[in-house]
């Protein structure tokens, strides 16, 4: 069997919606800028897409990206370093919330699924609470693991924020499926370009300037009636 084929099959497992992780469970803000009336169309939803995207293309991507490097290396220290590190970034308990829940979700099915001692040894530390187990960071190590290409994982990343926004988009946004579709094909073409910045970024390059996404996610926190964890 072509191992490239069995690996983009693994790669279609790890994006698809309705791998087990909670992605359904978050809207990474949208369920607020959609009840203040900020995203109320497909307009106004593929720029909201466009601004997550761009804050995670040079955040948590490039944490993701740099797990990868050090899960290949077996520099288990550099993974704990960068799995810190990353949750530094996150201004709200949500978005910290939601990176931790899915993070862990993807190493226990990941450590069903196949056996490693990184991914063992980085499970027993979540769950002693001695590294956060971040979702970017378990990306970069399933990956890894998985015999996957770096860009198979930025792509994927990538992917996984956009279309957790666009799937939240049909429940709180005036929207169909084929506008969320017609979005998805036209943010694919920039996921490139956002590659070829962050490939070559570390951590102390990363950055995730994007205001109206954080405070969104603040009033969200406050919010009485939500659909959404985020």
């Amino acid at each position: 069997m072509d191992p490239r084929m069995t690996a983009l099959f693994h790669l279609l497992q790890y994006s698809d919606a309705t791998f087990p992780v909670g992605t359904f469970s978050f809207s990474n803000g949208l369920e607020t800028a959609s009840y203040e009336k900020l995203v109320h169309d497909a307009s106004g939803l593929e720029q909201y897409a466009r601004s997550a995207a761009l804050q995670a293309a040079f955040s948590d991507g490039v944490a993701a990206l740099t797990a990868y490097r050090a899960c290949k290396k077996g520099d288990y220290k550099a993974i704990c370093d960068i799995d810190a590190r990353l949750m530094l970034f996150k201004m709200n308990d949500e978005a910290r919330l939601m990176l931790r829940r899915m993070g862990k979700k993807l190493a226990e099915l990941s450590a069903r699924i196949f056996s490693s001692d990184i991914l063992s040894r980085w499970l027993a530390d979540i769950e002693r609470e001695v590294t956060p187990g971040s979702y970017p960071v378990a990306q970069g190590i399933v990956f890894a693991l998985s015999d996957l290409s770096e860009e198979d994982l930025y792509v994927s990343h990538q992917y996984g924020v956009i279309n957790m926004i666009l799937g939240a988009a049909l429940r709180c946004v005036r929207v169909s499926h084929y506008d969320t579709q017609d979005i998805l094909f036209r943010l694919a073409s920039e996921t490139p370009a956002l590659y070829e910045q962050a490939k070559d970024m570390d951590f102390e390059d990363m950055n995730c300037f994007v205001p109206e996404m954080d405070i969104l996610a603040s009033l969200h926190e406050k919010g009485s009636m939500r659909m959404f964890m985020s």
